[in-house]
């Protein structure tokens, strides 16, 4: 059995970021239709609050200081969509907060009602996930699944296994 050779070409990066380009691309629909979701479209967004470029409120990085993930259904605002980022009003706790997640900083894309979900590792380096609460932001749809390749959702994973 042969070892396949080192890639010269960063082919996982390269799709890593293609596929946050579909997150950026989908959430700056919502922000230009006036940050109305159609139908019963609604995200689960998880990412590393650690991350370079996140910016979430002290004591959310405290009680989440690896990863969180945020609902975006009927109680957000504010969401603005930039090339490398985006930003959001949400609720936590019945407190507004003011959260900038760079698009490199997410780990999963989740919208359940039509089971579609993108899985990403983290491009930041050595930032293994840890077990983490779910959507802990205020919404009106609590417990709400998450969906996951058991169920027969639509879940793209992307690892290359990068040898080191």
């Amino acid at each position: 059995m042969t070892d396949t050779p080192d890639s010269l070409i960063p082919y996982d990066e390269i799709v890593q970021e293609a596929l946050r380009a579909v997150v950026g691309r989908v959430l700056g629909q919502i922000a230009d239709s006036g940050a109305t979701l159609p139908g019963n479209h609604h995200f689960y967004i998880t990412f590393k609050t650690a991350a370079p470029g996140v910016n979430i409120p002290q004591h959310l990085k405290e009680r989440f200081p690896d990863e969180m993930t945020i609902v975006l259904q009927n109680k957000f605002w504010d969401l603005t969509v930039g090339e490398d980022q985006f930003s959001v009003g949400l609720s936590f706790n019945q407190m507004p907060a003011k959260l900038e997640i760079p698009f490199a900083a997410i780990t999963a894309f989740v919208d359940p009602a039509v089971d579609f979900g993108l899985q990403f590792q983290a491009t930041v380096a050595d930032l293994a996930p840890e077990p983490h609460d779910e959507a802990e932001n205020d919404s009106p749809d609590e417990g709400a699944p998450v969906v996951t390749n058991e169920d027969g959702s639509n879940v793209v994973t992307i690892d290359f296994g990068r040898k080191k």
